[in-house]
């Protein structure tokens, strides 16, 4: 008799292959090929103007006002980023959006999560109310009521000072939802537990609910902190005096004009790349910071105990 060895053998000889099953597209076919050559265009569509920036910004005076796409300065030189800072006084403007985007940012995040933790507390009278009527304003174009709020600030005293800039868009509607939604993932049995041990609601929300949505706060703060840094329609609206121009106004006034110093002189465009670069430069930062928190973001939502 044969041994179950020798059957086994003539079994895996005689059974047929499965078929082979191949994916739509293959290298070699002309769709991802195209596909390819899509990314690449669009790649190339968004490094070359950063490229062509930064190498004007490290040129020369001379050679930046050469015509055509500059992809690696000719001279290396620092020229433009000395004149911008120190004889354009960029620095100023610079502190001036930091102050805005920081305590705005900070207070945007504390209000957001303060309201969105109200939001889910179980006897709450006339929760679904609040909620439609958050949901309303954010439907709401932010140009309809640019006038009104011009209006509000300038009966408060607020104009030209930067605590209009602050206290503009101090709420979202977007921010508060979000914030809502982070928290009722959050077990509501830890809550009941720390008010058993005789937390307040305060207390329950500092020490429960903020450690455990790192990511939901990290996430609308730099929602919050970009368009903060990149304000510019209020600013322009409320800031007049040119010692508290945002960072954009001052961009504003070193790109279509040569009005930003006291002297007569030509400002070139080394002048102008050098001062979007040092704008560009903490959102750069910042990103790379926040990543991790979207990352553990999307962790802890696909996991379930």
């Amino acid at each position: 008799m044969e041994s179950t060895q020798e059957i086994n053998e003539a079994a895996i000889l005689t059974t047929p292959a499965p078929p082979r099953r191949f994916s739509r597209f293959t290298v070699g076919q002309p769709g991802n090929l195209l596909l390819a050559l899509f990314l690449w265009a669009l790649i190339a569509s968004m490094i070359i103007p950063l490229l062509n920036v930064l190498t004007v910004s490290f040129s020369t005076s001379l050679d930046s006002v050469r015509p055509g796409i500059h992809l690696w300065p000719s001279t290396w030189s620092l020229e433009g980023y000395q004149t911008v800072w120190e004889r354009l006084e960029l620095w100023r403007p610079f502190m001036n959006s930091v102050i805005v985007s920081v305590f705005g940012t900070f207070f945007h995040v504390f209000l957001a999560s303060l309201a969105g933790y109200v939001l889910i507390q179980r006897d709450l009278p006339g929760k679904s109310l609040l909620i439609s009527f958050i949901l309303g304003t954010m439907v709401i174009p932010s140009e309809t009521i640019m006038i009104p709020l011009y209006i509000v600030n300038k009966d408060l005293g607020l104009l030209n000072t930067l605590t209009s800039l602050v206290i503009s868009g101090l709420v979202s509607g977007f921010s508060i939802l979000l914030m809502r939604n982070y928290f009722l993932g959050v077990p509501y049995e830890l809550a009941e537990a720390a008010r058993i041990d005789g937390a307040n609601d305060f207390r329950i929300y500092l020490r429960v609910y903020l450690p455990v949505s790192t990511p939901g706060l990290a996430t609308i703060a730099l929602f919050e902190f970009v368009s903060r840094w990149n304000q510019f329609m209020a600013a322009l609206l409320y800031i007049k005096d040119t010692d508290l121009f945002t960072l954009q106004l001052a961009l504003r006034s070193l790109v279509i004009s040569s009005d930003s110093t006291s002297r007569a002189e030509f400002i070139g465009p080394n002048v102008q790349m050098a001062g979007i670069v040092i704008a560009l430069v903490p959102l750069i930062l910042i990103y790379p910071l926040a990543q991790k928190y979207f990352i553990k973001g999307i962790t802890l939502g696909s996991t379930k105990e």
